[in-house]
């Protein structure tokens, strides 16, 4: 069984219900909601989250799955156009032994710039230059609280970021 980390009440279900002013959505349909990171180790972070609370890729149903590549393919298209970052960066992680940090399904979708505060990021990262750190580097944890804390934006931030994306979404 996969284990899920513990937050009640959930992030994402309070943001949704509008009780999280850092909260930010840029697109939504039947399905899902795509909402800025109020973590912006990019700047343009999102997540497609589902508006069902699951909390794995294994508990969607097909059209979530659906709805959300789609909501991502949307989403990435107006990173493209707002951004021209030099690649996109789609992930999602299952259960605490992944890194999921929040019991609810999540899609990343990142757009990719030099010199972000990204860090370490992902482990395949550590194989490209420029990346986030130098290939054969060890991940030194001792700065990642203040990766943390550095990467919160207020609530101002996050607006005019959400709708700089938001208006580039393709019709």
């Amino acid at each position: 069984m996969i284990e899920l980390p513990e937050q009640e009440p959930c992030e994402f279900c309070e943001g949704m219900a509008g009780r999280d002013p850092t909260w930010m959505v840029i697109d939504e349909c039947a399905h899902t909601v795509t909402a800025i990171n109020p973590s912006q180790y990019e700047v343009g972070q999102c997540c497609v989250i589902t508006k069902r609370h699951v909390g794995t890729l294994l508990e969607l149903n097909d059209d979530e799955a659906l709805a959300i590549i789609k909501a991502a393919k949307r989403c990435a298209t107006a990173l493209i156009a707002t951004y021209q970052p030099l690649g996109i960066l789609t992930f999602q992680n299952n259960g605490v032994y992944s890194g999921q940090e929040v019991p609810h399904y999540h899609y990343h979708v990142v757009p990719r710039q030099p010199g972000s505060d990204w860090g370490i990021g992902p482990p395949q990262l550590a194989v490209f230059d420029s990346a986030g750190r130098i290939r054969g580097t060890p991940h030194d944890a001792s700065r990642d609280e203040d990766r943390r804390q550095r990467v919160q934006v207020n609530a101002t931030v996050l607006r005019k970021t959400a709708s700089a994306i938001r208006e580039k979404l393709p019709d």
